[in-house]
């Protein structure tokens, strides 16, 4: 063996014997993953993966996902050798409170809070894992985000050049991955447009929690991955590092198709009790099986968290990533130099900010009676110039989502353009659209549904939330208005259960100027994730008393006063989303008629309403006086806001869609008769 194979083989071990420290120290992960595959960990961060410990965000690095979030040890001992800003001590906390050593890698930042939950005033958040590009550990997510981090790369190669943006994206999967829905929506798609700069090792190790594979997944992997457009590789032995470098050549030369390199490998190894069993896989080794695998290891059964000599310069030797990173720098500078009008788009996307003068546009797209979901479209068509890197799509419904860019082209295996045809695959889509994110440079990258098919891609709703991802949900027939369709296509919980998601911004807009004003807002005031809510009927537009003004004010703040009574204090205040605030401006007429004064609010979104201070909450709901909501859903939560709901309690029916809202009580009368039940008049 020479020199070069023996650090090699001693960093591998090292990564094995960090995981397995800190599993037992913790009482708690996952070890089979880490000594099976460290090989594989040794050979990315040491030698394959272009990356910089210096800087972990530099644009041009390559990715890497630990797909099976599980063995985040093994990631997290491969970026403390290979230079990152993980310490010892950071290993030593893993899974601990505040540690960068969480059981599962995570992207995001977390902040301090106390006993009782809530966060400390003054609180310093704590940094991210550096190096960990997006949050897994639900299967299946962690391979689906690296489609759309491998389009977003193939997407700003195309549109500024091979100069500032070209590289690969490298992802470790797992059976459990693999058996996941959205893994296999994800892969379809990854292999019919081509991304050949998409490379996944797969720890084919014929275990999974539950026991053998066999129990439940039998079928030929390899062949499913060539049906779906892949070139399919395999290495029969984890750790035959040279049967790795070859795989990882041949993978990386063919540029046409991703690449699945089916690595085969023993759960545990070397663990002489637990090795090739389930029992290796979700807790520690245990303390005597802890020291017998290190004496197999060769190494000091004794020692705690043993780096020897040399392993970390081995591992920061073979990283070509820096030099890399200052080559690039260069011809950065020199591009700028020489483009400075895509040098100010690229700051732009970067930044995750749209160009200039995008409110301006979307403030002279004139108003019409027409539906949200045209409003949107119209929207998306006035702003799409000042956000050059908007890229998304639908779950093969843009003709009804309305949310195709007229001039963005299609991205396919042979053009590059900003319209994705994702298919029916809902889950996949949200998970690609959280890789594009991911990435960087995609601003807003957003996927469009109806919204009673956000059921299908909830796992990714919840993740872009988790990870603070800018991300817009883009989803159409929001209420059982939807009609003839009935009940399986008419959402009634969704607004509720989307707005229970922590850190996810959910709009509702109520004519055309809310529609473009929340695009406005999510384009420039938003951080995370957000939820548009856009109607299948048509809808006139509000008579506001500040007019168009009042809304553009209003909706950034979540809740506005749409109109008040002409003379004296309203008696009473109706509060309406969407379709329904035209219902409770209608309402406040028929209780005007009656001499009861009605109030009328626009309360599109609750989470950036709950964000102002208590005096503009209480000048918009005024605390003395009894307010009815209307909404054409689950009532559930309103109770935070008003006296008295009208929605509906119960799925809706076949019909057509005014019938539905007629007969299910979505109607002035219905408003105002509560309004008067109220007041007791």
């Amino acid at each position: 063996m020479s020199p070069a194979d023996d650090s090699a083989t001693l960093a591998v071990n090292t990564i094995r014997t960090l995981s397995i420290d800190a599993i037992e120290q913790a009482n708690s992960g996952h070890p089979g993953l880490p000594l099976a595959f460290a090989p594989v960990a040794y050979l990315l961060y040491a030698e394959r993966m272009k990356h910089d410990p210096a800087d972990p965000a530099w644009p041009d690095r390559d990715r890497f996902v630990l797909s099976a979030g599980h063995g985040s040890m093994l990631q997290y001992a491969a970026l403390h050798l290979a230079g990152y800003d993980l310490s010892l001590d950071d290993l030593k906390a893993f899974r601990q409170w505040g540690s960068k050593t969480p059981g599962h890698p995570e992207r995001e930042f977390h902040v301090e809070v106390g006993a009782d939950g809530v966060p400390q005033p003054g609180a310093t958040p704590l940094p991210l894992t550096p190096g960990v590009e997006v949050t897994t550990g639900p299967l299946g997510q962690g391979i689906s985000n690296a489609v759309g981090l491998a389009m977003a790369e193939r997407f700003l190669r195309e549109k500024f050049g091979a100069e500032v943006q070209d590289h690969r994206t490298y992802v470790i999967a797992s059976d459990g991955d693999l058996m996941e829905g959205v893994a296999a929506e994800a892969a379809s798609f990854a292999g019919h447009v081509g991304l050949g700069r998409l490379v996944v090792l797969y720890d084919d190790n014929d275990i999974s929690l539950d026991g053998p594979t066999s129990l439940s997944f039998s079928e030929d992997v390899e062949a499913r991955f060539k049906a779906y457009g892949w070139q399919t590789l395999r290495v029969d032995d984890a750790n035959d590092l040279d049967a790795l470098r070859a795989a990882l050549d041949e993978a990386e030369a063919d540029e046409s198709r991703p690449t699945l390199i089916h690595v085969k490998s023993i759960i545990g190894w070397p663990s002489p009790n637990k090795q090739g069993s389930h029992k290796a896989h979700g807790a520690p080794l245990g303390e005597d099986e802890a020291r017998l695998t290190k004496e197999a290891l060769g190494w000091d059964p004794d020692a705690r968290f043993l780096v020897p000599d040399g392993v970390r310069q081995h591992m920061r030797d073979g990283n070509r990533g820096p030099a890399e990173r200052a080559a690039w720098q260069e011809r950065f500078d020199a591009w700028r130099a020489d483009n400075p009008q895509c040098a100010a788009a690229w700051d732009a996307a970067w930044a995750g900010k749209p160009l200039p003068g995008l409110k301006d546009a979307l403030r002279a797209v004139s108003a019409e009676k027409e539906a949200t979901r045209v409003s949107g479209k119209r929207a998306m068509a006035a702003f799409a110039p000042f956000v050059p890197t908007l890229v998304g799509g639908a779950a093969d419904l843009a003709s009804s989502t309305n949310t195709s860019l007229p001039d963005g082209g299609t991205f396919t295996r042979d053009e590059v353009g900003q319209n994705v045809y994702f298919g029916v695959r809902e889950h996949g889509m949200g998970s690609i659209v959280n890789g594009m994110a991911a990435h960087g440079g995609i601003v807003r990258p957003y996927g469009s549904t109806f919204m009673q098919f956000v059921d299908y891609m909830r796992g990714a709703v919840r993740l872009s939330a988790l990870q603070n991802l800018p991300v817009a949900w883009v989803y159409t027939h929001d209420s059982v208005a939807v009609g003839e369709d009935g009940p399986t296509h008419q959402p009634v919980e969704h607004l509720a259960s989307l707005r229970a998601i922590p850190d996810l911004v959910v709009l509702r807009p109520g004519d055309g100027v809310e529609t473009q004003v929340a695009w406005a807002t999510v384009l420039e005031d938003v951080d995370g994730p957000a939820v548009f809510a856009l109607s299948r009927q048509g809808i006139a537009p509000l008579p506001r008393d500040g007019g168009d003004d009042a809304a553009w004010e209003g909706v950034p703040r979540g809740g506005y006063v749409v109109r008040d009574p002409a003379d004296g204090e309203p008696a009473v205040v109706l509060v309406g989303t969407g379709a329904e605030v035209g219902v409770a401006v209608d309402a406040a007429a028929l209780l005007g008629e009656q001499g009861i004064a009605a109030r009328v609010v626009s309360l599109p979104s609750w989470e950036l309403f709950d964000a102002q201070d208590a005096a503009y909450r209480e000048s918009v709901l005024p605390v003395n006086v009894p307010s009815v909501s209307v909404e054409a859903g689950v009532t559930f939560g309103w109770e935070r806001y008003v006296d008295a709901a009208v929605g509906i309690d119960r799925f809706g029916a076949s019909a057509p869609g005014g019938t539905v809202l007629e007969r299910l009580g979505i109607t002035p009368q219905a408003v105002a008769d509560r309004a008067r039940e109220l007041l007791a008049v």
